[in-house]
């Protein structure tokens, strides 16, 4: 409250101004060194979906959809993301989806699957995170009608 007339101070629409600028830079700088059609894709994406696109290793620019509850990457062909490399195991990795919420498993993987650069077995995945599964590098990016502002 304020001393002069006892009612609490309103938003400060300043502050309020602030804070949309970083949320849009923020989300900008999520998408920094993509093509415009990467851009456009996850523009795009319905609530509920992500998507995966190869930044190194074969295929780089392929997009992988992310829009079941349970996605199987790996070497097989009849896995859902094909990823056709000797160093990605048949059954490598999992990309689980409940809600608006993605997870990632390795799935007992020879080489392994990092997030980040951290070998993982289990992680939640945030939107701007590399997902590393053989000689394929992958940034993952989620729905824009999702996301949560980052404090």
């Amino acid at each position: 409250m304020t001393e002069q007339d006892g009612r609490r101070p309103g938003p400060d629409s300043e502050s309020t101004q602030s804070w949309g600028d970083d949320y849009r830079a923020q989300l900008a700088s999520m998408l920094s060194g993509t093509s415009a059609e990467d851009r456009e894709a996850v523009a795009s994406l319905p609530s509920g979906s992500a998507i995966l696109v190869v930044r190194r290793g074969p295929n780089v620019g392929a997009r992988f959809l992310l829009d079941q509850d349970s996605t199987i990457a790996g070497r097989h062909p009849d896995a859902d993301i094909f990823l056709d490399d000797v160093t990605v195991s048949r059954r490598h990795a999992e990309f689980s989806r409940t809600g608006t919420t993605f997870e990632l498993r390795d799935l007992g993987s020879l080489n392994g699957t990092y997030h980040n650069g951290e070998r993982v077995e289990q992680v939640t995945l945030r939107d701007g995170a590399e997902v590393q599964v053989g000689k394929f590098r992958l940034t993952f990016y989620r729905s824009r009608l999702d996301l949560e502002p980052q404090a």
